[in-house]
């Protein structure tokens, strides 16, 4: 995919209805999609889970995953997409956490997750990316890497 009016054309084609959980990206997915005209066909919706507190309470993100693996791990946004299924009528998720400004390795680490359920395929993946740039530029980047990669976590989780 190369702009988000394809992925648009792509949940279209697949009848497929997205909602995202973000964390790092602060519904910058959800408001992407959101900008091209007709998305109200494939936007079921977006949760905003920026604390702990509200990973847990809205999306059912366990506080052990959190302490164990931190914040920023493919296991919390992996929580954070299957929750975010449970909650809406989307049949695929997109989720995300990471560190867009941290001192050290993780400055700018994304985990992704997508969650899916569609006839008998269901799953999730996750990944994990790290973006270069202001705290801006790495959230950006994020919401269009994730958004750009929604074909290819489809296909992958049509494989399990």
């Amino acid at each position: 995919m190369q702009n988000v009016e394809q992925v648009i054309s792509f949940l279209e084609k697949y009848q497929l209805r997205l909602t995202t959980a973000e964390s790092c990206t602060a519904g910058l997915m959800a408001s992407m999609v959101a900008d091209v005209q007709g998305s109200g066909q494939v936007l079921e919706s977006g949760f905003i889970v920026y604390s702990p507190e509200s990973k847990n309470s809205l999306l059912g993100v366990s506080f052990q995953t959190m302490q164990t693996y931190g914040l920023t791990s493919e296991e919390v946004a992996r929580e954070m997409a299957v929750g975010a299924l449970k909650l809406s009528k989307a049949a695929i998720v997109l989720a995300n956490t990471g560190l867009a400004e941290a001192d050290g390795a993780m400055n700018g680490v994304q985990c992704f997750a997508c969650a899916m359920s569609v006839n008998d395929h269901e799953g999730v993946v996750s990944e994990t990316v790290k973006f270069d740039g202001e705290r801006n530029e790495v959230r950006a980047a994020a919401a269009q890497y994730a958004l750009m990669q929604l074909p290819y976590y489809y296909e992958r989780l049509r494989s399990i």
